[in-house]
């Protein structure tokens, strides 16, 4: 992004600054006059990990433009033993626009994975599998569990709900039976090596960027062929 152009569109092109940037060339006499960009920010330079779009904005005007384009899926994650892969679950969900992702049962998480994306994504917390599927009755919020367990459906076959919640369970121990008795339907992953199973981050990647496939109305839809 150059001094004095227009906010660029995230998806019509590659990342410019995977780096950060600088202070704004021209010094303040030439800084936008826009109340979503941050003061210091522009006197000092923007190395967060943000996309070329926020580039010296505000985190809450961030936060406050992701929620105008935030898809209507949820994503939920069983927190028993501190698994290290819910920062990563939830940097994900950053970069898929989920609606918002929660944790169930214990409430610190490690935090690590998430490359400080939860100040951008909302995150909420559920004491038990019961009070999740309480929170999603309530709004009507199917969930949809993902785990390679008897009797599960293969994503690739599913016709994901427009709104859902999709469940994930800890590396190793998968789901619990409860999370699994929650859930009106089960997926799996179908894979073609030699592993039983993919990393649980991986999975809810998997999982996220199948839903975008079927219903996101900002992916992009001009075929190209290649060779």
């Amino acid at each position: 992004m150059t001094a004095g152009s227009s906010t660029p569109d995230p998806r019509s092109h590659p990342e410019r600054s995977t780096a950060g940037v600088g202070p704004w060339p021209g010094g303040p006499t030439a800084w936008p006059a826009d109340s979503r960009f941050d003061p210091e920010l522009l006197a000092h330079g923007d190395t967060r990990n943000v996309v070329d779009r926020y580039r010296y904005w505000r985190m809450e005007a961030i936060v406050a433009d992701l929620d105008r384009q935030r898809h209507p899926f949820h994503v939920a994650i069983e927190n028993w033993q501190h698994d290290m892969n819910i920062g990563s679950v939830v940097r994900s969900a950053n970069a898929f626009a989920a609606d918002a992702v929660h944790i169930v049962g214990r409430r610190r998480w490690n935090k690590r994975g998430a490359m400080v994306t939860d100040r951008y994504q909302h995150v909420d917390h559920h004491e038990s599998i019961a009070a999740l599927a309480a929170w999603a009755q309530a709004r009507r919020l199917p969930i949809v569990a993902i785990d390679n367990v008897p009797g599960c459906v293969p994503m690739e076959t599913l016709d994901w709900p427009e709104r859902c919640v999709m469940l994930f369970g800890q590396e190793g121990p998968g789901l619990t039976e409860e999370a699994i008795a929650a859930a009106e339907v089960v997926v799996e992953i179908t894979q073609y090596g030699s592993t039983r199973s993919i990393n649980a981050s991986a999975a809810a990647a998997v999982a996220m960027y199948s839903w975008v496939q079927q219903h996101s109305p900002l992916r992009p839809r001009r075929g190209r062929t290649v060779g």
